[in-house]
């Protein structure tokens, strides 16, 4: 057997080994063999885990890489690098002692429910089986939970709630639709599991409550940790100090690009309160909860005819529905791209959720959201998430040969972000929305360099919520309830908060280097280029590329 060969069989074998071990990402990415399991936890699974993932390590170091050709190459070290990086969870990080929210099930439930990718009563025998298992899980979860952060705690406490409601309404709802022959058997089945499912939440919830007042974990990782994270969960060479260097000194370009701008606004000389004047005086053109989901209908019309017109991209005609958010991941943010995943075979919508605020939201946070997101943020936001962020290279992935499938399953999120934040900077230098929108483009950015800064400073520096919310505040122009929400992610996340920032300086230095190495190339050939090799990380995409 070629060395080829044996790479191929080695990651179709590995593969399926991530999916069996993971089958709520499996649902996710669309592969439903496993739709009826939560996953096996406790002690004894992630031993064999991490055994199993240490010994397809050693097969992979077996292969002879310069043997394979390039595409392959990449995929063994993508491959190699991935399950590294659950080694490292499992053996150093060890979330599942002292992170609540990783035992949450409600995404394993709302996967099943929210796409018709099977019949409906396919999917709920299916969902019966993960919610049988969810009382066990949710006991093994407190019995590995040592010392906890108090904002896991209380955003836990929040978000479990969020899943008993799902319960309660979404599988209640769509066992109310069956209809015909074996519905009865069906309900059957399912509805003893959600009674006893809803009667675990109810108690973990409790238990949850009853910890708060002794969480007192420290939620910072420190040095040692938040640098392998970073080097492992964004397959980058970049140390957290090289982020941190060059977040600052990107931040200082967009502070003198948007106070730019901000003067052309205003039709006046540059003050040190103009840029905060001019972006109050956009923030009044705000949607509200009754307008936000016409008002994406209307930018995703715009910003596709405008990126046809201009010729930046090919467009395909994929379907994509708008919909409204659900309630669990309301609050966050005003919308998200939620594709199908890279191996479903279904023909399947790519849904753009839409967020009308959370229904116990006072008047004043909704007043405060919509500022934040107002009309021409949506404008920009819609290019980010859609066109040409990303529905449109999603739909450039989905259209590249499968190869040894590593790629598809294992998307970069670097790659995915940085794309979609580059795609906001393309669309504006080429005049999209004007000054308006390119003010809110420059303020997304500086949102971007900042958060990165705060994920390094905060894990690594020990920076304290005054100076993360002054920072945010002044130098960002966020609203504070913004701010506020960004400091908690900032202590509930690791890492995530730079995944946009270098996947942005990895995208737009490729972009420039494509573009240098191919100058007879249109603007569309160059960024189709760009997006012709799937989502691997910016460092193996320039391999790809040949620059």
């Amino acid at each position: 057997m070629s060395q080829r060969e044996t790479f191929a069989t080695l990651a179709r074998d590995t593969l399926d080994d991530y999916l069996a071990t993971y089958p709520v990402t499996a649902t996710g990415l669309g592969e439903h063999r496993h739709d009826h399991r939560l996953g096996d936890s406790g002690p004894a699974a992630r031993e064999a885990e991490l055994a199993r993932w240490q010994r397809r390590i050693a097969e992979l170091d077996a292969v002879d890489a310069g043997a394979l050709d390039l595409a392959d190459q990449v995929d063994h070290e993508i491959l190699r690098h991935r399950l590294s990086a659950r080694c490292f969870e499992l053996s150093e990080l060890r979330e599942y002692e002292w992170n609540p929210l990783a035992a949450n099930p409600g995404t394993a439930i709302h996967l099943l429910l929210a796409r018709d990718f099977a019949p409906l009563p396919e999917r709920l025998r299916a969902l019966g089986g993960r919610l049988a298992q969810i009382p066990a899980a949710l006991a093994t979860a407190r019995a590995d939970l040592g010392d906890m952060p108090e904002v896991h705690v209380q955003t836990a406490i929040g978000q479990f709630t969020g899943t008993r409601t799902l319960l309660a309404t979404e599988v209640e709802r769509a066992l109310r639709r069956l209809t015909g022959n074996g519905a009865d058997a069906v309900r059957a089945t399912v509805e003893p599991a959600l009674a006893a499912a809803g009667t675990a939440l109810d108690e973990h919830i409790g238990w949850l409550q009853q910890r708060l007042d002794d969480a007192h974990g420290d939620p910072r990782l420190g040095p040692e940790l938040f640098g392998k994270r970073l080097r492992l969960t964004l397959d980058t060479d970049d140390s957290p100090d090289l982020v941190l260097y060059r977040a600052n000194d990107e931040l200082a370009r967009i502070t003198d690009e948007i106070a730019e701008v901000a003067s052309r606004i205003a039709g006046a000389p540059p003050h040190p309160a103009q840029v905060r004047d001019v972006l109050d005086g956009l923030a009044a053109d705000a949607p509200d909860d009754e307008s936000i989901v016409e008002l994406a209908a209307t930018t995703l019309d715009e910003t596709m005819a405008f990126v046809v017109e201009h010729d930046l991209v090919t467009v395909f005609d994929d379907p994509v529905q708008i919909v409204v958010m659900p309630e669990i991941h309301r609050g966050v943010a005003v919308a998200y791209c939620d594709p199908p995943g890279p191996l479903e075979t279904a023909p399947l919508p790519t849904f753009y959720a839409i967020s009308p605020t959370p229904a116990d939201w006072s008047a004043e946070r909704r007043t405060s959201f919509f500022r934040e997101y107002n009309v021409h943020m949506v404008r920009n936001l819609t290019i980010h998430e859609a066109m040409p962020g990303h529905v449109l290279q999603l739909g450039h992935d989905r259209r590249q040969p499968p190869g040894s499938g590593v790629r598809a399953a294992f998307w970069s999120g670097p790659f995915v972000e940085g794309w979609a934040v580059f795609s906001e900077e393309l669309m504006t230098r080429h005049g999209f929305g004007g000054d308006a929108v390119k003010m809110q483009q420059l303020k997304m950015q500086l949102r971007m360099t900042i958060n990165a800064i705060l994920d390094v400073r905060v894990h690594t520096r020990g920076m304290s919520r005054d100076e993360a919310m002054k920072l945010m505040i002044e130098r960002g122009h966020q609203e504070e309830g913004e701010a506020v929400g960004k400091w908690r992610r900032s202590l509930l996340t690791s890492t995530q908060l730079s995944t946009y920032f270098v996947g942005y300086i990895g995208v737009r230095d490729l972009v420039a280097e494509v573009s240098a190495a191919h100058p007879e190339s249109s603007t569309r050939q160059l960024h189709d280029r760009v997006l012709s090799q799937g989502s691997p990380p910016p460092r193996h995409l320039r391999r790809l590329l040949g620059v």
